[in-house]
């Protein structure tokens, strides 16, 4: 019997944002957040069964769903899951939830708009996770930028304009290259868009090489690798709360995996000849971009440096070719889902209350907002690598793993347990200790039931992952080791 469970994850966000768009204008804005809530809930306990009913000893596609699309050109509706991308539609399906709850009271302004653009992101977000198809997985790839565009230009800061063409453009064009590079494969496959039949077709070094480059431009915007990282902090900064932590908790994520889903196994000669190049590229974001985040005088924007920086591990990982390092940046992506989003919306806050993202403005925060502040210091802990919670799981993961590769990019990218602690701490130090900065600060009120239940939902998962990461990491086991079997033959 065909599981539908990854059609129902995929549309049951998209069909709640058509019903949230159907109540008209904001004088139903109430029904319409119930209505959103109740999608978003819906897609995410669709989601769980995907977990519950996951088989860990197998390393190929569980959960499929095969129709045609375009029989013309061999074009099909294929979706499935492995170990490796299943947990980020829980995780996406998940965030979701939150973000509705956080945007309850905080949007008022065309709140139908605004709530429907979030869960046609969730929708098409797992759409990019569970495509098995070459042109499905670029039509969702793409259709996400839309709903993120309108977030960032219409409920966005003072120049959210220039902050949303900035991140469309970006990101647009760095996909062109990939949709040659698509079209490329289907050529030498005989017709097939298949990714599954793209990972076993023999290609020659130079063919390797350039589709290389193609899909490396697509995804290194999208994770964003430096140099070309420059629209993310535009974006965060102009970018509403919801939008902030939707782009940090997972529109990042999809660069880093189509790097695990493309590269490393339909160019696996040539991932392995430039991997040097990718090592020193992620070494530069998490060298740099962290010493870049110290100079921040804007909460947003630290966060959004400090996400690159975490970023880097990650594409770190994939490139030093062992398990450990590959199973460590998927924990990264996943620990950094929780803590960016348990960040932007911590910033998110404060902001509501005195609309100002600035270090500077505050000061003695804990003397007003007690529970805030606890909270907060959980995640900027967090943020920083402490053991115990997430963040330290995935990153010492990937240190290990350098170090089997060599000795001095492990110990470069263990800079960033320095760089982040400096950092985050830094701002935690000037935000929330010390004596009452101002007035405004001195009426500051601590947490409402809604913020406490968003920002306590991400402190349990920051703490579990954090304590006992083996659930997140049994599921992967299988289908990595399957990956970096496959990379490791020659297909030349």
């Amino acid at each position: 019997m065909t599981s539908h469970l990854l059609s129902l994850a995929i549309w049951i966000p998209i069909f709640a944002g058509f019903a949230v768009l159907a109540m008209g204008g904001d004088r139903n804005a109430e029904l319409q957040r119930r209505i959103a809530f109740v999608g978003a809930l819906l897609g995410f306990l669709v989601t769980l069964p995907l977990y519950t009913g996951f088989n860990t000893a197998s390393s190929g596609m569980q959960f499929e769903e095969f129709r045609p699309w375009i029989e013309r050109f061999n074009v099909h509706y294929h979706l499935g899951v492995d170990g490796i991308s299943m947990l980020f539609l829980l995780l996406n399906s998940f965030i979701t939830v939150l973000v509705v709850i956080a945007g309850w009271t905080v949007i008022e302004n065309r709140v139908g708009q605004y709530y429907a653009s979030f869960l046609f992101l969730s929708g098409l977000m797992n759409g990019v996770f569970a495509s098995l198809d070459g042109v499905l997985f670029y039509v969702f790839f793409e259709a996400t930028l839309i709903p993120m565009f309108l977030i960032i230009g219409v409920w966005g800061g003072p120049n959210r304009v220039y902050a949303a063409l900035k991140f469309f453009l970006y990101t647009l064009a760095g996909s062109l290259l990939m949709l040659v590079a698509l079209l490329y494969l289907y050529s030498k496959s005989g017709g097939s868009f298949e990714i599954l039949v793209w990972h076993k077709l023999p290609l020659a070094m130079g063919a390797q090489k350039l589709l290389f480059f193609g899909f490396l431009l697509a995804f290194a915007v999208k994770v964003p690798m430096w140099p070309v990282h420059t629209w993310l902090p535009d974006a965060h900064v102009e970018a509403p709360t919801g939008g902030s932590v939707v782009l940090a908790a997972i529109m990042l994520k999809l660069g880093a995996y189509g790097f695990v889903r493309f590269s490393l196994p339909i160019v696996p000669d040539a991932s392995r000849e430039l991997a040097w190049l990718m090592i020193a590229l992620s070494l530069i974001a998490v060298v740099y971009i962290g010493l870049v985040a110290l100079v921040q005088t804007d909460m947003k924007k630290l966060i959004a440096y400090s996400s690159i920086s975490h970023m880097g591990f990650v594409t770190l990982g994939f490139f030093v070719f062992n398990a450990l390092g590959v199973e460590g940046g998927l924990v990264q992506m996943i620990s950094h889902g929780f803590i960016s989003a348990a960040m932007f919306l911590c910033v998110g806050v404060m902001y509501d209350r005195m609309h100002s993202r600035m270090i500077a403005d505050y000061g003695g925060v804990v003397n007003t907002m007690p529970r805030f502040a606890a909270l907060m210091m959980l995640f900027a802990m967090a943020n920083a690598g402490l053991p115990a919670t997430s963040g330290f799981v995935g990153e010492f993961m990937v240190i290990m793993a350098a170090m089997k590769a060599q000795f001095w990019i492990a110990f470069a990218a263990a800079t960033t347990l320095i760089f982040g602690a400096a950092y985050t701490l830094w701002m935690y130090k000037r935000v929330i200790f010390g004596a009452v900065a101002n007035d405004r600060v001195a009426k500051l009120t601590d947490l409402n039931g809604r913020e406490l239940t968003v920002l306590g939902l991400l402190a349990v998962a920051v703490l579990a992952m954090g304590v006992y990461p083996l659930p997140f990491t049994e599921v992967m086991h299988a289908s990595v080791n399957e990956l970096l079997r496959h990379v490791a033959l020659p297909k030349i």
